[in-house]
């Protein structure tokens, strides 16, 4: 810093003054100015988060106040059973605003119970279809098991609006309804044409195809029932039923798709190991098992040779 004198570009003490006052007053100006810009940023925020509540809480009471629809027949526990030559067991529907009657299990019988939740939209849901089915499938036509079939619907968000995991699960619920005994082939063929997630998935069309072409009848209540989305009421309760409770006839919860549950006891191992399948089926079961053991209808199971 130097010493000015009178002269040349210097200024004087009254003007040094007035020019330091100038510039805070610039200063606090801006100041002021970010100040309104970060409070109308801040209070559009929260205006927008309270809108997005909002949007989430009316979407919640609107849910919870859509009447209630009948579920299909055959699933008056929210699931199907199949059994035996790939039977369904027949139950009434489910009256509207009703809860759910789990299907009896009878624990001193030799047949090992197997309930499983699916999302039809769900990949995991497809390895472990596609890897466990002829296994599983073999079980069933033995007696040796039966399995109950809770189809759910938790992927919506992925199918680009279309709501493709209901519209399955009610295509589903149809077959239940008019063609229960189609229903084991029918869930085989859904994850076989499993779309891709992000996608739109299948169109209500192509669901009619793909579950006619399984089996299903008569194809014009079918296509009716599936282009009405008759039972998407019930979808929509029986998956927050679901996820708002138990299994039936287990303390095991649904927390995501598959859900596994074999004698009360839920599956927690690899979905793509039909072997580890096998083992924890029949130690579930009470029974001992070896590298090629499959459950039988004894309450001991034998060994049978590997295929």
């Amino acid at each position: 810093m130097t010493n000015g004198g009178t002269g040349g570009g210097s200024l004087d003490k009254n003007e040094r003054r007035e020019a330091a006052r100038e510039k805070a007053k610039v200063l606090r100006d801006q100041l002021k100015r970010k100040d309104r810009v970060r409070r109308f940023f801040l209070q559009g925020g929260l205006i927008v988060g309270s809108i997005a509540v909002v949007a989430i809480v009316t979407l919640i009471i609107v849910n919870s106040q859509r009447p209630a629809g009948p579920g299909p027949l055959n699933m008056l526990s929210d699931g199907i059973k199949i059994g035996q030559d790939l039977k369904a067991t027949p139950t009434a529907a489910l009256a509207a605003d009703a809860e759910p009657v789990p299907n009896a299990v009878d624990s001193d019988a030799d047949v090992i119970d197997i309930q499983i939740y699916v999302d039809y939209l769900c990949p995991f849901c497809k390895v472990f279809e596609e890897t466990n089915n002829e296994q599983i499938e073999s079980w069933i036509n033995r007696g040796a098991a039966t399995v109950e079939v809770h189809p759910i619907s938790i992927l919506n968000s992925n199918s680009m609006g279309t709501q493709y995991s209901t519209r399955a699960a009610n295509a589903a619920a149809c077959v239940a309804n008019f063609s229960p005994d189609a229903f084991w082939d029918v869930n085989k063929a859904l994850f076989e044409n499993q779309p891709e997630e992000r996608t739109t998935g299948l169109s209500d069309d192509e669901l009619i195809d793909v579950v006619t072409e399984a089996g299903a009848t008569p194809q014009g209540k079918i296509e009716s029932c599936i282009n009405d989305k008759t039972f998407k009421p019930w979808v929509s309760a029986s998956t927050l039923r679901a996820l708002d409770g138990s299994v039936p006839n287990s303390e095991a919860e649904v927390k995501g798709t598959p859900t596994i549950v074999v004698d009360g006891a839920k599956y927690e191992g690899a979905i793509d190991d039909p072997e580890a399948f096998a083992a924890f089926v029949v130690q579930a079961a009470g029974a001992t098992s070896s590298e090629n053991a499959t459950p039988t209808p004894t309450p001991t199971p034998t060994e049978t040779p590997a295929q």
